[in-house]
């Protein structure tokens, strides 16, 4: 069975709520996703009640390095409303190298991370932690189909697919205009249903997206590269859930470490792999994030020239914003 099919069938077992053993050079663990684990799943799974709880550092941190059971968080926007319960028994997880790509394969999967982890027990499905860092390479990536696309700001406009063998994500490029010797001008943009969609206020997404259309229409030519990575990376229903953080008051920063994930989760590899496929390794990047920058040039695109990307707040999304400025170094 091929490393992909290894994964992807533990990924499939981890949303379903099944057990998945996870064996690194250092030792084995299986583990079952917190979040699914009812109370029949867990009794199941863990019947002399002997699991322990495998945290995110992220979220380690936030509960005071806990690892008890009574300290789970199926629903860390609960945090207020039960106070921790402190101190809590820790000790060093043995098996680093299984822990972490358990912890990998709960973002891939969209779930939190937190798991019930024993040395022991039957799963649904086992993988290797070499597999699971091998899911979903780059260099898997491939032009699946494209179209002409005539879009509101960019008639002439071309929409090409990509898709990974290991990765049900399609990743989507539309080329503006008609290529010309000159680097393109290129927008990475991060999917975001509530704001290029459903037109949210709290984030500059959907107007960002819509700028950069017209932006790369007046400039001759260019490539909007849509990537399939919702929240910064954590997935639709982590970002509602850090949506939710937000309405108690702690910013998108926070709300993504409470949540026990990173401040940014996104793979900007990708689009380094879509903009080769496209040959295309000079380009004008219009952004204000400092990160993307530097994560194109580490996978091999230079970037010739970052182009600013400003838009006017709004009431709801300037504190945002501020954050995004002061806490992720956005040059806005």
């Amino acid at each position: 069975m091929s490393d992909a099919v290894q994964a992807a069938r533990a990924i499939d077992a981890l949303r379903r709520g099944w057990p998945v053993r996870v064996a690194g050079r250092d030792g084995a663990l299986t583990v079952i996703a917190v979040e699914r684990a009812d109370d029949a799943r867990l009794v199941a799974f863990d019947p002399d009640a002997k699991a322990e709880l495998l945290l995110s550092a992220e979220r380690g941190a936030i509960l005071k390095l806990a690892n008890q059971r009574d300290a789970a968080l199926a629903d860390p926007a609960n945090d207020l409303a039960t106070p921790f319960k402190g101190p809590y028994r820790t000790r060093a997880v043995a098996e680093i190298e299984a822990a972490s790509a358990a912890l990998t394969l709960a973002r891939v999967a969209g779930l939190l991370p937190a798991f019930f982890a024993r040395a022991d027990g039957e799963a649904m499905a086992t993988v290797e932690a070499a597999d699971i860092a091998a899911y979903a390479r780059e260099d898997q990536l491939a032009i699946v189909a494209r179209a002409h696309l005539p879009v509101a700001g960019a008639e002439k406009s071309e929409i090409v697919a990509f898709r990974s063998p290991a990765d049900a994500a399609e990743h989507v490029a539309l080329v503006i205009g008609a290529p010309d010797r000159n680097p393109p001008l290129v927008r990475l943009h991060s999917e975001c249903l509530t704001g290029d969609v459903l037109g949210s206020l709290k984030c500059d997404c959907g107007p960002q997206l819509h700028a950069a259309i017209h932006a790369i229409e007046a400039s001759g030519w260019g490539i909007l590269l849509y990537l399939r990575q919702e929240g910064r990376g954590i997935g639709l229903i982590n970002k509602l859930r850090a949506y939710a953080l937000q309405d108690q008051g702690y910013d998108t920063v926070e709300s993504n470490l409470r949540l026990g994930f990173a401040v940014d989760a996104r793979d900007f590899g990708i689009a380094a792999a879509m903009l080769r496929l496209l040959n295309q390794d000079r380009i004008r990047l219009l952004t204000n994030n400092p990160a993307k920058v530097a994560g194109l040039e580490a996978a091999g695109i230079t970037v010739v020239e970052r182009v600013p990307h400003k838009l006017p707040p709004n009431p709801h999304n300037a504190h945002y914003l501020e954050v995004k400025r002061d806490r992720t170094g956005h040059l806005l």
